[in-house]
């Protein structure tokens, strides 16, 4: 298990592979061939995602353990070094196996004299615990908090800044957001209306196994190690695996109240992959009579949104376009969500990797993109139709600012800001409006962030 531990780190380091896309057939792989149960697949995956969300944390352990900078030592050395102190510091395996467990993969991997000197720095490691190295490598918070923070919670000093400037409040509440994005997420599922109930959704995957959804009236919850894959509804497309807040951000887009006399009957996901938000729409559409067109920039994903949508009992169209050069007319559409492209910091529990990757510049990147593409959405809206413009993303630069400088320099395609709040009645601590923040330790969701505008003219 260690070794297939340390291939999926491997792919993640050479191939900036993501974690939940490389470890389940690497899993299933080892199933397959035997002699590896469900216990070993619990732990391989503790310590994958372990390592990975605790990565920070033990770089700046082990940098006090090496006597070079950590950039001059190989990355499979290094990556068999994380997965020790992970083993010593963030789990219960006793000092003695997580030691010998990783020298012995060190030899394996990497030689005889690479693991001597594995087994010289996980000793130094296993010295103290967690929290007798923090003492040690962490800043004192009342000396450089956001450095403190970053290195007791494994985030990058500049995502604790942006996530601080978006939550605002004092230390308690940002310690509370950084340790939930160190926290496993449960699999959450979505019944789709019209082909299944919440209630038949709870009752096929094992209410001892499930429970009802926080907020979403959809939503089911699995208990930790269900499988999603086994439930029939989410086999033949009846329910599918979607986050909590992103449900609620379709909810919200589906009963925003419209204006005029254009009817309800057109709506468009604009950015659709990989298909969740357009196959519970498309449902929601489908039930009062509407259609939704689901368009998907790259071919792949609209291949994967047209799998999401498949069987939906109302009609649908999945068509290959860019948002920002649209294949449709304009003032074509009652309803259109636009869930942009943006640094996916709301997700960070599910890509715990995202957060080493990314980097401040990469948000000039996205704005321009995220502009056009709000603006597009504003222009494919009829007069008193609704836009949702959503991001997986808090960071305010991918946020409350895009909406701004949109709503600042409308051109011809002016709108009014909505409170989206009255349309969540069930969920709490929603913030001062007229947009929603989601967030993980308030809410138990990704920190999904959403904006409704009605065009005005």
């Amino acid at each position: 298990m260690r070794f297939l531990a340390f291939e999926a780190l491997r792919a993640v380091d050479e191939r900036d592979a993501y974690a939940n896309l490389v470890l389940p057939p690497l899993l299933r792989k080892a199933r397959a061939a035997g002699d590896f149960g469900d216990r070993d697949a619990a732990l391989a995956t503790e310590l994958v995602y372990g390592t990975l969300r605790r990565q920070g944390t033990y770089d700046a352990v082990l940098a006090a353990c090496v006597d070079r900078p950590l950039r001059e030592v190989d990355p499979p050395v290094l990556d068999v070094l994380s997965l020790g102190a992970h083993q010593l510091l963030g789990t219960r395996i006793p000092t003695h196996a997580a030691v010998s467990a990783s020298v012995e993969l060190a030899r394996v991997v990497l030689g005889d004299g690479r693991a001597k000197f594995v087994n010289a720095v996980l000793r130094k490691v296993a010295a103290h615990d967690l929290d007798g190295w923090l003492e040690r490598v962490a800043p004192p918070y009342d000396e450089d908090p956001e450095e403190h923070l970053a290195v007791v919670h494994a985030h990058p000093r500049w995502v604790v800044s942006a996530l601080w400037d978006a939550l605002g409040g004092g230390r308690g509440e940002i310690e509370a957001l950084l340790a939930a994005d160190n926290e496993r997420p449960r699999v959450t599922l979505a019944a789709r209306p019209g082909r299944i109930g919440p209630a038949e959704l709870l009752e096929q995957a094992g209410p001892e196994r499930a429970t009802p959804g926080d907020w979403s009236p959809y939503a089911v919850r699995l208990a930790e190690g269900g499988e999603p894959g086994a439930i029939e509804a989410v086999a033949d497309g009846s329910a599918g695996v979607q986050d909590e807040g992103s449900q609620l951000v379709a909810l919200a887009l589906a009963n925003a109240p419209l204006a005029g006399d254009g009817g309800d009957t057109r709506w468009l996901d604009a950015c659709a992959g990989p298909g969740g938000k357009a196959a519970l729409l498309a449902a929601l559409a489908a039930g009062r009579g509407a259609a939704l067109l689901a368009a998907e920039k790259q071919p792949h994903r609209a291949a994967l949104v047209a799998r999401a949508l498949a069987g939906n009992p109302g009609p649908y169209q999945v068509v290959v376009a860019d948002g920002t050069r649209p294949a449709w007319p304009a003032g074509g559409f009652d309803r259109v969500l636009v869930d942009v492209p943006c640094t996916g910091l709301g997700a960070l529990r599910r890509r715990p990797e995202a957060r080493w990757r990314r980097r401040p510049e990469d948000l000039d990147g996205f704005a321009g993109l995220q502009r056009g593409l709000l603006r597009e959405a504003l222009t494919a809206v009829r007069p008193g139709g609704v836009v949702g413009y959503a991001t997986c993303s808090p960071h305010l630069a991918e946020t409350r600012a895009v909406v701004h400088d949109v709503l600042k320099n409308p051109g011809s395609t002016a709108a009014e800001w909505l409170d989206a709040r009255p349309l969540l009645p069930r969920v709490p601590a929603l913030g001062d409006g007229p947009d929603i923040q989601l967030w993980p330790h308030r809410h138990g969701t990704d920190a999904m962030y959403l904006a409704l505008l009605r065009r005005t003219a």
